[in-house]
């Protein structure tokens, strides 16, 4: 049996299994910390009945006005504990959260375009390819930049669906766009 409960300070020292993904981004500690220090109701994990972490959530709230939406910036689950709907159960918490008591417009995220198994996920949880990010991957090295695809899922507030409408500055992404 897996538990829903909030990510702790002390978790980092444990997830060292559910980070070890090449897809999987890793960041200093101290960015996992600010993330628990701003958004604590955001970041949580699931744990089986040993008390292992066997996934994470790390989310955020940002931006303006209609823009104002929910952030997936991390999720990951362990190996062994795949395909059985606990990234699924972490999503929808934070949307649920984003929601109630953010009032959040949307919930986006960015993912690989390269990485075709989580874009599925992603479109079956009923998010969107809202626009493509060039070089939004790497660093200075050009070579190693790659592209993201910016997904979004409209939540309640959002009852026209503006957040996943093509406009000036965005661009939908065409399938043919995606690496496979």
């Amino acid at each position: 049996m897996t538990s829903l409960r909030p990510f702790h300070a002390t978790d980092l020292f444990r997830v060292n299994e559910v980070n070890l993904d090449v897809l999987t981004e890793n960041y200093h500690i101290s960015f996992y910390l600010s993330y628990l220090a701003q958004w604590p109701t955001l970041f949580f994990s699931t744990v089986n009945s040993q008390g292992d972490i066997t996934g994470y959530m790390m989310g955020k709230t940002e931006g303006r006005g209609k823009e104002w939406h929910g952030h997936v910036t991390c999720l990951s689950v362990a190996p062994d504990y795949r395909r059985i709907g606990l990234a699924r159960t972490l999503v929808d918490n934070l949307e649920r959260r984003s929601e109630d008591p953010y009032d959040a417009y949307f919930i986006d995220l960015f993912v690989r375009a390269s990485n075709a198994l989580a874009i599925g996920m992603y479109r079956n949880f009923g998010y969107s390819v809202y626009r493509r990010v060039v070089g939004y991957y790497g660093g200075d090295d050009t070579v190693d930049n790659e592209d993201a695809f910016d997904m979004r899922k409209p939540l309640k507030r959002d009852k026209n669906r503006e957040s996943v409408r093509e406009n000036g500055e965005n661009f939908r992404v065409r399938p043919e766009d995606v690496y496979l």
